[in-house]
């Protein structure tokens, strides 16, 4: 029976692979040389992904000895073909250490990049996106992901696993208690057409 089975799925899972290039999900993903981390505590950092590669994947961990700070590693992989180039690059404003915020990639871009400086005055980070944008490709539907880290103080490991979604922003608020911060990632699709919108 098993073997019947095997038999009547088989085709089924070939054609589904076969569709989506076998790259259907990203991952497993390489967080860079020996899974190092970008930075040290209680330091600046400066990461960008490589030409035409967005963020996929980002993984950090707390230590509250270390001034309430956080390790930080991030994933990239190349963006859809269908994408094209990046034709612009850009850094965001900066979000201020101690706040909570809101942020998207101005002009239809997507996350490629992250830097922070860290501030023990407040025992926090400040921090701004690396935006990449690509012709006039617009996002739609967009989703919010669930809270990274799940409590604060946690470790947490944020992974897209469907292709052809991109992170676009990110929202986030900060325990003036636990003097760390919980992350939503803005998370959309893009066409494959150029569109009029600006901004959306």
């Amino acid at each position: 029976m098993e073997l019947v089975l095997f038999c009547v799925f088989l085709p089924l899972v070939t054609v589904t692979w076969g569709q989506y290039g076998g790259d259907y999900y990203y991952g497993p993903y390489n967080y860079g040389d020996n899974d190092e981390w970008v930075n040290v505590y209680r330091q600046g950092f400066n990461f960008q992904c490589p030409h035409g590669q967005v963020i996929v994947a980002v993984r950090s961990v707390f230590n509250k000895k270390e001034g309430s700070d956080r390790l930080w590693n991030y994933a990239c992989m190349p963006a859809a073909q269908s994408l094209g180039e990046p034709t612009e690059c850009w850094w965001e404003e900066i979000n201020r250490a101690g706040t909570e915020w809101y942020q998207t990639c101005s002009n239809n871009g997507l996350v490629a990049g992250f830097q922070s400086q860290y501030f023990p005055s407040v025992l926090d980070r400040e921090w701004q996106f690396y935006c990449c944008r690509y012709s006039r490709r617009c996002p739609y539907s967009c989703w919010l992901t669930t809270e990274y880290p799940g409590h604060y103080g946690e470790d947490m490991d944020m992974m897209m696993y469907t292709y052809d979604y991109y992170i676009r922003g990110a929202t986030t608020t900060f325990s003036a208690v636990d003097r760390d911060r919980q992350w939503k990632f803005i998370v959309c699709r893009m066409t494959e057409y150029d569109c009029p919108f600006q901004n959306v």
